[in-house]
């Protein structure tokens, strides 16, 4: 009997409308099916499906064989950071738009679950980014699988970010901050700000700045084997880290160290799924668009 924890999107009701066609799928085969509390919360009010024969957990309070996300790639990230180091396994079910880490569409659902009783699927590595502050911690989940950014607080002017790769200085960012992003956070942020696409798999970050007020700053690759080190001045005395979207508030002068996590999110993929075909339907890479 697999055990399967399923997550979900807890603000849009029509995210939520393949649950009933997991849980069916999921039973039939006999599964124990465990739903984050907050997740089984929503769909019982909103009356889509019977919950009887599943259990609940609440933050990190499950051991389980497979966890399921549903929704969009924020979804999945968030699912991420409640599996942490468990080692376990997590299916992507899009319910959003793009869909990049959640892949599997609800018209697939079925099938890919059925992949899964048969062993025919395969298992990728993600690596994430850990991130250390001087001073009083983090109060969330402090590792990326997509990506690191500091950035400013207000939308005055810029802040000045110096940053280091293993105590060597690099140069001093000044723009509206820089993002450090995995191999699969390069397709999130990172691109939307001129940084390059990585295929996952491949041990290094980028960094790359947010609206660098330079046109001499170009994004960097580094390998991931690397501690990076940045410090801030800012006219507001104060800046944000953001991991993962999820922003923290930090005093001006404080020190973001940041490294390779010491474990990896597995992600789930089926059989025959290539990247660069991901890469091409998803993002229409390399597309011609005179036609």
């Amino acid at each position: 009997m697999l055990k399967f924890a399923l997550f979900g999107n807890v603000y849009q009701q029509h995210k939520s409308a393949a649950a009933q066609q997991v849980m069916a799928c999921l039973l039939a085969h006999g599964a124990e099916v465990f739903i984050d509390e907050e997740y089984c919360d929503f769909l019982q009010c909103s009356e889509l499906i019977d919950l009887s024969a599943a259990k609940t957990f609440v933050g990190d309070q499950f051991d389980v064989d497979f966890a399921i996300s549903m929704g969009g790639d924020g979804t999945f990230l968030q699912t991420a950071s409640r599996v942490g180091d468990k080692n376990i396994p997590i299916l992507g079910i899009n319910m959003g738009r793009l869909g990049f880490l959640a892949d599997v569409t609800q018209n697939e659902i079925e099938a890919c679950i059925d992949a899964i009783y048969r062993n025919d699927y395969s298992v990728e590595e993600r690596a994430l980014i850990q991130v250390g502050v001087d001073g009083e911690p983090l109060e969330g989940h402090h590792c990326a699988l997509n990506e690191v950014a500091v950035l400013k607080r207000d939308t005055a002017s810029m802040i000045g970010i110096r940053a280091y790769v293993n105590g060597e200085y690099l140069t001093n960012y000044l723009a509206d901050g820089v993002i450090v992003s995995t191999p699969t956070g390069s397709t999130a942020y990172s691109l939307s700000n001129g940084g390059p696409i990585i295929t996952p798999g491949t041990n290094v970050f980028a960094l790359t700045a947010v609206a660098p007020h330079s046109l001499n700053i170009r994004p960097i690759v580094i390998p991931d084997s690397a501690e990076v080190t940045l410090t801030v001045e800012s006219r507001s005395h104060s800046f944000l880290v953001a991991i993962d979207g999820r922003s923290e508030k930090r005093r001006e002068g404080t020190t973001v160290r940041l490294t390779r996590a010491p474990y990896t999110i597995k992600v789930v993929k089926r059989a025959g799924t290539q990247y660069f075909t991901t890469l091409r339907e998803k993002m229409m890479w390399g597309a011609d668009t005179r036609e």
